[in-house]
C-alpha cells in the first residue's frame, strides 16, 4: 500500500512540478514552487513515518493500538468481549480481504484490523493471544451486507455511504 501511494503521488506531482519549474525558472520565480515541493516532501515523510509506527500489540494485560496519527488506545482483557473474523469484498471487485474486529463486552468496536494493512497471520496471532470467543463468518460479505448485519463494526463514514441510518 505504501508503494502504491508513493507512486500515485509521484505520478501526479512530477509532471506538474516539471511544468511549473519549466515556466518559472526563466522568470526567476521558482522559489514558491520549490517551497511547495519541500512542503509536500515533508507531508510525505510524515505520512511514511506515521504508517511505519502504526502497531497493534496484544499481551497478558490486553490489546493496544497506535493509530496512523500516533493516538494510542488500550483495552484490558476484561474489556474485550469477542473477535469477529470475516472476508470483506473490496469495492467494485471480486477479491476479498480479511477483516478482524475486536469488540468489547458491550458490543462496541475496540480495534479493527484491515487486510490492506495487516496480514492474515497477524490477525491469527491476535486471535490466538486473546482468550475470547471468536466468530468466524464463513461466507464473504460486502460492505453493505456487513452494514445491515453489524453496523457497529464499521466506521461512521462507512455506515453513512452504505445506506444505514441511525
Amino acid at each position: 500500500m505504501l508503494l502504491q501511494s508513493g507512486l500515485s503521488v509521484l505520478a501526479l506531482v512530477a509532471p506538474v512540478s516539471a511544468v511549473l519549474f519549466w515556466l518559472t525558472i526563466p522568470t526567476g520565480t521558482w522559489q514558491p514552487v520549490a517551497a511547495a515541493q519541500g512542503l509536500l516532501l515533508a507531508i510525505c515523510a510524515f505520512a511514511y513515518l506515521s504508517y511505519t509506527r502504526t502497531i497493534i500489540r496484544v499481551d497478558a494485560e490486553g490489546i493496544s493500538e497506535r493509530g496512523f496519527l500516533g493516538r494510542v488506545v488500550s483495552f484490558s482483557t476484561a474489556e474485550v468481549g469477542s473477535v469477529v473474523l470475516l472476508e470483506l469484498y473490496q469495492s467494485g471487485a471480486l477479491d476479498t480481504q480479511p477483516q478482524l474486529f475486536v469488540t468489547g463486552t458491550d458490543g462496541r468496536l475496540l480495534v479493527r484490523m484491515r487486510g490492506q494493512y495487516y496480514s492474515r497471520g497477524a490477525m491469527e496471532t491476535v486471535v490466538d493471544q486473546l482468550a475470547v470467543p471468536v466468530v468466524r463468518v464463513p461466507e464473504p460479505m460486502t460492505l453493505q451486507d456487513l452494514n445491515r448485519a453489524r453496523p457497529e463494526l464499521l466506521y461512521w463514514f462507512e455506515r453513512r455511504f452504505t445506506g444505514h441510518t441511525e
